[in-house]
């Protein structure tokens, strides 16, 4: 039931304060007409008996105390939903932006949907090969996962989402689709990545939502939300195994930050509010396979670490949440390496479960637990060397130091346009492991 109201009680950045009014609710959606006709969405943040918070999308920029009306509309934000969204680009509230009209459907999903009920959940298995060999063979990317990237200022994790966008795939029967939620990016890099999956034929398979730098900050925290609403039909109403790719979270939870400042609560960790866990949570936990449901959300959340900290409140809690995190390395981008993924620092809690005989290759796990090993002995070697030198390494040592410098060009490393299949990637660890001796390969034992 729609109810009007008219002036406000205060203005602070985004938000505009109006006295509480019966039968309103929480997250419901505001609609506020001004003097000059013009209509601004909104919806309520805070609630008690005397005062209500409204966050403005577009900014409070021009709006007055006096005159302006404020439409409750009775429901929460709800965006259209249809198997035509594959291969078109919408705003960071689901409005679409690229000239072609919109979205013809009447079903209409509320964006504030909830965690999977845990009783509900199957357990992931079967794998999305994403032609990084680094990814695929060594933290395999499970369907209904959540393998988040920790990246650094600088450092080339956009490059990284394109490709995994761009070459991801599932293998077998099925249908794939990826929704792609960008918050707070620069226009050159939005234009970057579209244009990519344009000229690469992927964005046929692609839905698109982009928060850009210059939008208003506000609409940054509805963006994985509005992805995950439109990822969740495409799953659970048409059995798409759909991957959604959300960056940058560490702009997600800065307007988090941003707001609760604004609503006055009191800071926790680095100014965060104390709920950034739980608000986290609440969007990772969307992500998953339903019990009598084909289709699945396997979640790829990318954040970079201010100052490299991966104790930060973002990554620490976003690491408790997810089953992995692929950790990108500065020193590995500094030597030309990329994807420059630090490999003994990332895992994938889940891989187990979606490779083998059943799902990728029998010999898939020996293999990277042989890659594992060895390449952690190359740090171990290195660190000899620069105390004794090269020259004073025994013969296996040096053995090792080839391995790690000939798994870091060929393995790890992988040119923008290469994509490997998993039999290919598997084949080229073998093949770099012959560096070693047989006696060294204690995994397959």
């Amino acid at each position: 039931m729609k109810a009007e109201y008219i002036g406000l009680e205060k203005i602070n950045g985004p938000l505009v304060f109006i006295k509480t009014p019966k039968d309103i609710s929480f997250n419901e959606q505001v609609e506020l007409v001004l003097k000059n006709g013009e209509v601004r969405i909104g919806n309520v943040i805070l609630l008690d008996k005397d005062i209500t918070a409204i966050q403005v999308y577009e900014g409070s920029n021009g709006i007055n105390l006096n005159g302006t009306k404020t439409v409750l509309k009775g429901k929460s934000l709800e965006i259209k939903l249809s198997e035509d969204m594959l291969g078109r680009v919408f705003n960071g509230i689901g409005e679409p932006i690229d000239g072609l009209g919109e979205v013809n459907s009447d079903i209409k999903r509320d964006i504030n949907g909830s965690a999977i009920n845990p009783v509900a959940r199957k357990y992931p298995r079967n794998y999305i090969e994403t032609g990084i060999s680094s990814i695929d063979g060594l933290f395999s990317l499970i369907r209904g996962q959540k393998l988040p990237i920790f990246s650094g200022s600088g450092l080339p994790h956009n490059e990284l989402a394109e490709k995994i966008i761009r070459d991801s795939n599932i293998t077998g029967e099925g249908k794939f689709a990826v929704v792609f939620g960008m918050m707070g990016v620069e226009y050159e890099t939005a234009s970057f990545f579209r244009k990519s999956f344009e000229e690469s034929g992927a964005l046929s398979k692609v839905v698109i939502f982009q928060n850009l730098s210059n939008d208003p900050s506000i609409e940054r925290i509805l963006t994985p939300r509005v992805a995950l609403t439109c990822a969740e039909y495409l799953a659970f109403d048409l059995d798409y195994q759909v991957l959604v790719v959300l960056t940058d979270m560490t702009a997600y939870a800065e307007s988090l930050r941003e707001i609760s400042s604004l609503k006055g609560e009191i800071p926790s960790r680095k100014g965060y509010p104390g709920y950034l866990y739980s608000d986290l949570a609440s969007i990772y936990e969307r992500a998953g396979m339903i019990l009598g449901k084909e289709g699945s959300i396997t979640q790829i959340p990318i954040l970079t670490m201010p100052n490299d900290d991966i104790s930060n409140p973002i990554p620490d809690t976003t690491g408790y949440i997810t089953e992995g995190q692929i950790v990108l390395s500065r020193e590995l981008f500094q030597k030309g390496i990329e994807p420059a993924i630090n490999i003994l620092d990332s895992l994938s809690r889940l891989m187990k479960d979606g490779i083998g005989k059943d799902y990728t290759r029998e010999d898939h796990k020996k293999i990277s637990d042989q890659l594992f090993s060895s390449y952690s002995k190359v740090q171990d070697v290195r660190a000899l060397a620069k105390v004794l030198g090269e020259n004073d390494l025994s013969d296996m040592d040096r053995l090792y130091l080839k391995f790690g410098d000939e798994f870091e060009k060929r393995f790890i490393n992988q040119n923008k346009d290469e994509r490997r299949n998993i039999s290919e990637t598997l084949d080229l660890g073998l093949e770099i492991l012959e560096i070693l001796p047989k006696s060294e390969w204690d995994k397959f034992n």
